[in-house]
């Protein structure tokens, strides 16, 4: 059975340098959220694409196989195979629903105030002209969801 460790917050919390230490500590494979999304209005279908095609199948004791969103190209691009069994950290908004939560061993919420997420974004980024419908994005599936409440862990900024 997969060990499955779910990374959740809004974007700029952190959670991609604090998922490379988890899995580090779990001996897993992470797979980036950023990774899945079909472009900046894609949250939502990412979150199911990564429920489908990656915790659904490890629970189950098969290989997740998905493709990477290639977002030059806007289109799925090569595929990528994590064998039954591997120990997954999935790390990114949307990571954890209500659909994934029962199927994770560990699901953190990173915590951070906007003005410091906005700017570790515009940091990484070079621009966040993308900020505002991505934060509308986030508000809808945070509300619908509840991912913070669901989390067995709530940590602060790093």
């Amino acid at each position: 059975m997969s060990r499955i460790w779910l990374l959740d917050g809004r974007s700029g919390s952190g959670k991609t340098v604090l998922a490379e230490a988890l899995a580090v500590e779990l001996g897993a494979t992470v797979v980036h959220m950023d990774d899945l999304y079909p472009g900046w209005g894609g949250l939502d279908e990412g979150s199911a694409y990564a429920l489908e095609r990656i915790l659904a199948p490890l629970v189950r004791g098969d290989d997740a196989v998905w493709r990477r969103w290639d977002w030059a190209a806007g289109a799925r691009a090569e595929e990528h195979r994590l064998p039954a069994g591997s120990a997954l950290v999935l790390e990114g908004c949307g990571a954890l629903s209500r659909a994934s939560a029962p199927l994770a061993e560990r699901a953190t919420w990173l915590e951070c105030d906007e003005p410091t997420r906005r700017s570790r974004a515009l940091a990484r980024d070079g621009a966040d002209d993308w900020w505002e419908g991505w934060r509308a994005q986030e508000d809808a599936f945070y509300a619908r969801e509840r991912s913070r409440d669901l989390a067995t862990e709530v940590r602060g900024c790093r």
